[in-house]
């Protein structure tokens, strides 16, 4: 399978990222709160970068390779 297109690859890493720190700050945060920037960001990455990278970015590859798929074996019809 070929190498997706850098623009692709940011798309997909964005979306396994950003809700992804969003969901865990919002379940971590009140009880971090009371410790210093850097070691909330260590806790922060520690649980965000395995289940970003070992879970949804291979996810999102294969529902973006199933999508691209689709469209290739039913491609639009043009309007005329």
């Amino acid at each position: 399978m070929p190498a997706l297109p850098v623009h692709h690859r940011a798309a997909i890493t964005w979306l396994a990222v950003y809700p992804t720190i969003t969901l865990v700050l919002a379940l971590i945060g009140p009880h971090t709160a009371h410790l210093p920037l850097f070691v909330r960001t260590l806790i922060l990455s520690a649980i965000v970068v395995p289940v970003v990278v070992y879970g949804l970015i291979p996810a999102l590859q294969r529902v973006h390779a199933a999508t691209i798929g689709r469209r290739a074996r039913y491609p639009r019809k043009a309007v005329v």
